[in-house]
């Protein structure tokens, strides 16, 4: 049956997914990103219907960009716990270093044309964030490894869990066509490379994409879309990372 593992649990936050990890009424959680700005209050509405009033005992990043820590802040005066990230994105989370603007040439599309406008400043959060340990390890997260998928960003990873095959993927590949509007409106499945306005080496994310579908997941949760299992997941990522030339990385790239 499709369906996410009674642990797993996401919400959309207008674009983007936020990811719940935890048995509904455990105080034994963590959060996976933090979605766009405004939505702190419906992330902690969620947070509290599912796990009553437990804080999350962290907050994992897959990667720093505004549509996945833009309510980050804002959850942070509620709920002081540590955040989590490669060492790659601390320069964009403590202070010292913006990311590069989006760039609306690339992917087509309404989304992509209006990506100018898209908030690309690095946040501070240095008193909060703490670097994933070099062993892939997650030591709230004992059953999941992180795995470093750059490409979209330097420092950007997944989180995988060994004994179900899940993953949840941030943007290192998504499951609609961000850059176009209608698709993410009407969220139609596709299994796609990362938001191509805001990616910056597209080698590095085809190796990523590839080191996703060698661990063929038997499901996912992504950045953008909704979660996508079994063989159409596998039968698409396979695709994506033998076509990501053609299906993916941008004709000017």
């Amino acid at each position: 049956m499709n369906r996410l593992p009674e642990d797993i649990d996401y919400l959309r936050t207008a674009i983007a997914n936020v990811v719940f990890v935890g048995v509904p009424g455990s105080s034994d959680w963590v959060l996976i990103d933090a979605g766009i700005m405004t939505y702190g209050d419906n992330i902690r509405t969620a947070a509290a219907e599912r796990f009553g009033p437990n804080k999350p005992r962290a907050i994992i990043l897959t990667h720093g960009h505004f549509d996945h820590v833009g309510s980050l802040k804002d959850l942070l005066e509620h709920w002081d716990v540590p955040v989590y990230a490669h060492p790659l994105e601390m320069p964009y989370l403590n202070g010292q270093e913006d990311y590069p603007p989006a760039d609306p040439s690339v992917g087509g599309g309404l989304m992509a044309a209006f990506s100018p406008v898209y908030p690309h400043k690095g946040i501070d959060i240095h008193q909060f964030v703490k670097e994933l340990p070099n062993d892939g390890s997650i030591t709230e997260l004992p059953e999941w490894r992180w795995i470093h998928t750059p490409g979209h960003t330097k420092g950007h990873i997944s989180l995988y869990r060994d004994r179900d095959r899940m993953i949840i993927a941030g943007d290192a590949f998504i499951t609609v066509k961000q850059e176009s509007a209608w698709a993410v409106i009407t969220q139609e499945e596709e299994i796609h490379g990362p938001p191509a306005y805001f990616t910056f080496d597209w080698q590095h994310a085809w190796a990523s994409v590839r080191t996703i579908a060698e661990l063929n997941p038997r499901s996912a949760i992504t950045g953008h879309g909704h979660p996508m299992y079994g063989n159409e997941l596998q039968i698409g990522l396979r695709r994506l990372a033998e076509q990501f030339d053609q299906l993916a990385i941008p004709v000017k790239a």
